[in-house]
């Protein structure tokens, strides 16, 4: 389609976190495969990187880089995008189709989108080195690993806490950029990844109770996901990517 303008920001209340949830339940449940198929990539991402850490015998940088790693879920959240808007059309899935259509985002605005995040990533990575090494880079230790105890020092605690809320800070920031950029650049219409991260952020500012809220449910969900050896991915990644489709189309409006 041609070039669209920017959309209306529409109000969002608890009913249409609902409905999202609701229907992203619907999507796994009829799509399970599929749901299994995508959320692989990720499960399996997960145990590489946890292990890459763990042969190089640097489990410490297991923590900042799983708290980031859930940056790296839009990529993956794009299959289920196209699950749901195919569904929601009421076109055939057939996974040949669906990859080729996800595959022909490389000729749109999603690279640029996933430039942002990778940045995003990095940038979290080499902040954590710096923080770390900020407040414990003078403590007396062999291993990280082996050494627990210099986290209940004043200089430890005050790194986690520190760490902590500057990790929440690029959460956040990340979060109101691709809370609906994503799938708005999945979407029929042709908008360019700036005009949808100014869209994704409005929305988050013109709702920040109901969006902050959801965010926090997502962030949880994940950890929860995460806690059971990445196993719980299998089904939080799925109806997670299907709500976040339907909560895009309840959250703007074309014109």
């Amino acid at each position: 389609m041609p070039p669209a303008a920017r959309p209306e920001i529409l109000s969002l209340d608890m009913s249409d976190l609902r409905h999202a949830l609701r229907e992203g339940w619907s999507d796994f449940l009829a799509q399970p495969t599929y749901g299994a198929f995508f959320a692989t990539v990720y499960f399996a991402g997960g145990w590489l990187l946890f292990l890459a850490f763990t042969l190089k015998g640097q489990v410490w940088w297991t923590l900042p880089a799983a708290a980031g790693f859930p940056i790296l879920g839009p990529f993956v959240a794009c299959g289920f995008y196209e699950i749901s808007r195919r569904r929601e059309g009421g076109v055939p899935l057939v996974l040949s189709e669906i990859l080729g259509a996800v595959f022909r985002q490389k000729d749109r605005q999603i690279p640029s989108m996933a430039a942002v995040i990778v940045v995003f990533f990095l940038f979290w990575n080499f902040l954590s080195h710096m923080i770390f090494a900020l407040f414990l880079g003078k403590s007396t230790m062999t291993n990280v690993s082996s050494s627990m105890g210099v986290f209940l020092t004043p200089e430890g605690l005050a790194m986690l806490a520190f760490g902590t809320a500057v990790g929440a800070v690029f959460a956040t920031l990340l979060y109101a950029l691709t809370v609906v950029s994503l799938p708005m650049l999945l979407d029929d219409r042709e908008v360019d990844f700036v005009t949808a991260m100014l869209t994704s952020l409005a929305l988050v500012r013109e709702n920040p109770v109901i969006m902050l809220g959801w965010g926090a449910f997502i962030a949880s969900l994940l950890f929860v996901g995460m806690l059971p050896g990445f196993l719980g991915l299998f089904i939080v990644l799925p109806v997670l990517g299907h709500a976040s489709w339907h909560l895009y189309r309840r959250a703007v409006a074309w014109a």
